[in-house]
């Protein structure tokens, strides 16, 4: 999860030091007991690429739906032949009025890898310890998720009908090692299934400061698209003994310098435009005021050099592009034939592919160097990002300041990605809000001793069952 991390981590950067452990868990209401069960499932039925089985936790996740009343007809469980382990599960609970669009719940059930040697705890074994969950997936994406089918078992228990139809998408692959990703597929060949006017995700998440205190809430709305080139100089090479100007290695280097010295301008939209709005009243002093400065006018120049130096700011308001791997030559005592260099560029929303390509060439300006796209690489998230609406912010915006009174309700673009940039680019605006708190190390997502604060999942768990009622009830 690329995603919460990159999210995250400009503001994770303004609140210096270690986060401090969680107070003890609070006694549990009835309903919640039964989500946490549920939520144990999931997270303990291993999805990764290598040995898990997506499938299996889809269909774990239909029979809780299925025993709540869900009638077999709303529950679709879908693969393929060709990845029978990395199916989903979309889940329907129909509104009153057919007119109105649904809107989608989307979570991803892969997970990171995980090696048990490396782990304190048994990675694929839900342990609770000292205020917190720890698991592979207890917070990316598992939590999301869980939440998400007990919203939809709430709402069927307590005879809830909505105006608008809720839709439930879980799906594979969005951690990668498998080339079926199952958000993708599901625009490609079931996107009547998942229709919806917008939908929410994954991707975004409050911030905890060093001493636990709430910072702000952030929302995710729009995200970065990464591709990778590929520079490549060819040369007949010779004897290192006899060495000439035109060497293929020298001739990379010229390329990737010029790339290095290059800053593509400054982008606002709505979300990084309200991140740098509201955030500027948060943090204060030089760097509040160049965040004000800079949302008021791109081109300032100051403003763009304080705020780059934090990486995370830096990247939230440009494409980037940065080499990542070199190779060339192909001995010790001769000139070089062959000289590639990967440049990984993130793309901000809106731009083309095709555009970053043409801007290096230009940069570059030297016909001997190629530059080409590395395959494999969708055309997801060349759309713009998707608007800040009232009818999204608003209420989230309610909500929140009912649970966290004071604390800002904040717009980031996103840096990474996630499945959202999929359903983005086929039609369906995709938001990513979560109402989890985090603290500066982020869950450790990604990383070992993955873990989520167990009064920041409760508390998420009815932030989003209560959001999720007022989009379902809007007109």
């Amino acid at each position: 999860m690329s995603k919460l991390i990159s999210a995250l981590a400009a503001a994770a950067t303004l609140l210096a030091g270690a986060a401090n452990a969680q107070g003890p868990s609070p006694a549990l209401r009835p309903d919640q007991t039964a989500f946490r069960a549920l939520y144990k499932e999931l997270v303990e039925t291993n999805t990764t690429a290598s040995v898990g089985s997506c499938t299996l936790a889809a269909e774990r996740m239909a029979a809780h739906l299925k025993a709540a009343g869900f009638p077999d007809s709303d529950l679709t469980i879908f693969q393929t032949p060709e990845f029978p382990k990395n199916g989903g599960l979309v889940a329907i609970y129909p509104g009153k009025d057919p007119k109105a669009k649904a809107i989608l719940l989307l979570a991803h059930i892969d997970v990171v890898e995980a090696k048990r040697e490396d782990w304190t705890r048994d990675p694929f074994t839900l342990v609770e310890e000292g205020g917190y969950f720890y698991a592979r997936g207890a917070s990316d994406d598992k939590a999301q998720a869980a939440i998400w089918v007990d919203s939809l078992i709430r709402y069927r228990k307590e005879g809830f009908r909505p105006r608008r139809t809720i839709k439930m998408a879980l799906t594979c692959g969005e951690e990668g090692g498998s080339p079926f990703n199952g958000a993708s597929w599901l625009v490609a060949n079931k996107r009547d299934l998942i229709d919806a006017a917008f939908a929410l995700n994954e991707g975004a998440g409050g911030q905890l400061d060093d001493h636990g205190k709430r910072v702000a809430h952030t929302i995710e709305a729009g995200e970065k698209t990464s591709q990778s080139f590929t520079l490549e100089v060819t040369n007949p090479g010779g004897h290192s003994s006899r060495p000439v100007p035109d060497n293929a290695i020298y001739r990379l280097a010229d390329a990737i310098e010029k790339i290095r010295g290059y800053e593509f301008p400054v982008q606002i939209n709505d979300a990084n435009g309200a991140y740098l709005t509201r955030m500027s009243k948060v943090v204060g002093g030089e760097q509040g005021a160049a965040m004000a400065a800079l949302a008021a006018n791109p081109k300032d120049a100051r403003a763009d050099a304080i705020l780059s130096k934090d990486p995370g700011l830096h990247t939230m308001l440009r494409t980037t592009c940065v080499a990542t791997m070199l190779s060339a030559g192909h001995a010790q005592n001769a000139l070089p034939q062959r000289a590639t260099a990967n440049i990984n560029c993130r793309i901000f929303p809106g731009v083309s592919r095709d555009a970053v390509r043409d801007k290096l060439v230009e940069l570059i300006n030297d016909p001997q160097v190629s530059v080409s796209k590395v395959a494999g690489s969708r055309a997801e998230g060349e759309a713009p990002a998707p608007p800040l609406t009232p009818q999204v912010m608003g209420p989230i915006e309610k909500v929140s300041a009912e649970m966290w009174p004071g604390v800002p309700v904040v717009p980031i673009l996103q840096a990474g990605a996630t499945d959202g940039k999929a359903l983005t680019a086929g039609g369906i605006p995709t938001y990513g809000v979560q109402g989890i708190f985090y603290e500066p190390d982020l869950g450790r997502i990604h990383g070992l001793n993955e873990r989520i604060g167990v009064t920041s999942l409760y508390e998420g768990r009815d932030f989003l069952y209560k959001l999720v009622k007022i989009y379902a009830d809007q007109p």
